[in-house]
C-alpha cells in the first residue's frame, strides 16, 4: 500500500492512499459473496443469482458494500503505518473505486500539536491566600437568615422587598391579553418585567393599576422581543419579610447545633475549606497562565468547536435544571460560537499543554489510584465497585476520571516547582 503524507497546518494532514489492485479484487469478491446470499430475482432462489446478473442488476449494492468495509480498513492500515492520531473522522476526497483497479483516496485529518516545552519548572506567579474574615461569616449568617425568612401579611401598600400577590392581566401589542391569579413575585427582584413591578410599588390589597410595558430585546420568546404593550395589576395581598433572630434557637432549628456559637465554629470551617479550594483553583490557573504565556502552538480546529459544544450543553442543562426548556428559546449558534470561542481555545490549550508536560514528566494515574477513585464513587454511590467500573468503562466515564486524575497530579508537580511570591 502507499501512503504520502503531506503537512497542510501544524495541526492538518493530507493523506494520499493508494491500496493494491488484488486487495480491492479480494474485496469486491467478498462483497459479491455477501450481496448474493441475500439476492433475490425473478426465476432464482434466494442466494443463487449467477454473478452476470449480480454485477447487472445489483453493481450499486457491491460497490457500496466494498466502500463501506475497504475504504475504513485501508484508512485504518494507513494510520498504522504512517502512525497518525487523527482526533476527528477524516474528510475523504477524490475516492477512485472501481473493480479492477487500485483503490485510491484522499484523507484530510487534523491531529494533536507537537508541542515544543520549554521550561515549565520554577515558574513566577504572584498569589496570596485570602482568610476567611468577620464580615464573611456575617454575610453567612444573614444569608442563612433569608433563606429561613417567613412572609407575614400586612395591611399597608407594597414595597420593595415585600412578597405580593397579584391578578394581572398582560396584552401584548397585536397580541391576545393573558390573564393570571395569584401570581406571587417579590417587588425589586426582577423576577418580572421592571414596569409590573414598580406598578405594585404603593398598592396596598385590592389595589389596581394600568401600566404601559415593554418586552426586552433578548426575551426568552422571541415573537415578544422589544415589543410593547398593556399590564393591568392588581394586588390581592401584601407580605411582610420576617427574618428570624440570630440566637441559639435558630441555631437549634438547623438541626445539629447546640448554640450559636457551634453553628458560627462549624460556619467558619467551611468557610476556610471553601477559600482553600478557591485559592488552590486560582493559584492552579495563575501558573497554567503563566505557561501558556511562554508556549505557542496552535491547536486543532475540531477540539475547540467541541469544546464550544460541550459549553452549549452545559448552559443547556442549566437551563432544564432551571425550568427552561431550551429547545423553545432560538439560538444564534454563530455568535454564540463566537462568543464562547476565546474560553474553549484556551481550555483546549491549558489541557493540551498539561498533557504534554503529564507525559514528559511521566505522572499518568496508577491502576491503582483509578480503582481506588472508583471505589470512593462506589461508596458514596452505594453502589458495587465492579458493576460501577463497567457503568464508567461503557459510558467513558473511566477514561474520563484518568484523564481527571492525571491533571491533578501535573498540577501538583507543577506548583510544587513553582516560585510563588506574596
Amino acid at each position: 500500500m502507499k501512503v504520502a503524507v503531506e503537512e497542510l497546518e501544524a495541526c492538518k494532514r493530507r493523506l494520499q492512499v493508494e491500496a493494491p489492485e488484488d486487495l480491492v479484487r479480494q474485496a469486491w469478491e467478498e462483497a459479491y459473496g455477501r450481496v448474493g446470499e441475500q439476492a433475490r430475482l425473478p426465476g432464482f432462489r434466494k442466494g443463487r443469482v449467477p454473478r452476470n446478473l449480480l454485477k447487472l442488476h445489483f453493481a450499486d449494492e457491491v460497490r457500496r458494500e466494498v466502500a463501506q468495509r475497504l475504504i475504513p480498513q485501508v484508512y485504518r492500515q494507513a494510520l498504522a503505518e504512517t502512525k497518525l492520531h487523527p482526533i476527528e473522522d477524516p474528510d475523504f476526497h477524490d475516492v477512485t473505486l472501481e473493480e479492477g483497479a487500485p483503490l485510491k483516496f484522499t484523507a484530510v485529518v487534523e491531529i494533536k500539536p507537537a508541542i515544543g516545552l520549554g521550561t515549565y519548572k520554577g515558574v513566577s506567579v504572584q498569589h496570596s491566600p485570602i482568610s476567611v474574615t468577620e464580615e464573611d461569616l456575617q454575610k453567612t449568617l444573614e444569608h442563612l437568615r433569608e433563606q429561613h425568612a417567613e412572609f407575614r401579611s400586612v395591611e399597608r401598600a407594597a414595597d420593595v422587598g415585600d412578597l405580593v400577590i397579584v391578578d394581572y392581566t398582560l396584552t401584548p401589542e397585536g397580541m391576545e391579553a393573558r390573564s393570571e391569579q395569584g401570581y406571587a413575585f417579590l417587588v425589586g427582584s426582577q423576577a418580572v418585567l421592571p414596569e409590573i413591578d414598580e406598578a405594585a410599588i404603593g398598592l396596598a390589597a385590592g389595589g389596581e393599576r394600568e401600566t404601559r410595558v415593554r418586552f426586552p430585546d433578548d426575551h426568552r420568546r422571541e415573537d415578544l422581543r422589544g415589543k410593547g404593550g398593556v399590564a393591568k395589576v392588581r394586588v390581592v395581598e401584601v407580605k411582610e419579610k420576617a427574618l428570624p433572630a440570630l440566637d441559639d434557637e435558630f441555631a437549634k432549628g438547623l438541626g445539629e447545633y447546640q448554640n450559636l456559637e457551634e453553628l458560627q465554629t462549624a460556619l467558619r470551617k467551611e468557610l476556610e475549606a471553601q477559600r482553600e479550594r478557591e485559592t488552590r483553583r486560582a493559584l492552579e490557573e495563575k501558573v497554567v497562565d503563566a505557561l501558556l504565556a511562554t508556549h505557542e502552538f496552535q491547536v486543532p480546529e475540531a477540539m475547540v468547536l467541541r469544546q464550544v459544544a460541550h459549553l452549549i450543553e452545559h448552559a443547556r442543562e442549566r437551563m432544564r435544571r432551571q425550568g427552561v426548556d431550551p429547545d423553545q428559546i432560538t439560538w444564534d449558534d454563530e455568535k454564540l460560537t463566537e462568543e464562547l470561542r476565546p474560553g474553549a481555545l484556551r481550555a483546549v490549550r491549558r489541557a493540551l499543554l498539561l498533557e504534554a508536560i503529564a507525559e514528559t514528566e511521566g505522572l499518568a494515574p496508577a491502576d491503582a489510584d483509578v480503582e481506588a477513585e472508583v471505589e470512593n464513587i462506589a461508596r458514596v454511590s452505594q453502589r458495587p465497585a465492579p458493576a460501577v467500573k463497567r457503568l464508567m468503562e461503557k459510558s467513558g466515564d473511566l477514561e474520563a476520571l484518568r484523564f481527571s486524575l492525571r491533571e491533578a497530579r501535573t498540577l501538583d508537580f507543577l506548583i510544587q516547582h513553582a516560585r510563588i511570591e506574596s
